[in-house]
């Protein structure tokens, strides 16, 4: 995937955004009246011609489809990282390199 450009990434999942949407047996119509995102924005996400997507857009679309559980495979819960331990036994909440 990583050869991919984001345009194409973001076509490819309007491509399987689609299957999944027909495999619940719903319109594009119907997908807009569920997530309350707007129908030509939809057709324009399957189509491979939205050229770009909110992230909460998607998600909304994931939810509909049955899908917005499928995001912990994407980016799992890591466990804690000792590296990221301070000396006084807090989690760092950023990170700085030296100058």
């Amino acid at each position: 995937m990583f050869e991919y450009s984001t345009l194409e990434l973001v076509r490819m999942l309007g491509t399987r955004f689609k299957e999944y949407r027909m495999r619940c047996n719903l319109t594009q119509k119907e997908v807009s009246d569920l997530s309350g995102v707007g129908l030509t924005t939809i057709h324009k996400f399957e189509n491979g011609t939205a050229g770009n997507l909110s992230l909460s857009t998607f998600l909304l679309l994931l939810k509909v489809v049955g899908q917005i559980n499928s995001l912990d495979n994407l980016l799992p819960e890591l466990p804690e990282s000792p590296y990221l331990m301070r000396k006084d036994e807090k989690k760092a909440q950023r990170i700085r390199h030296a100058k």
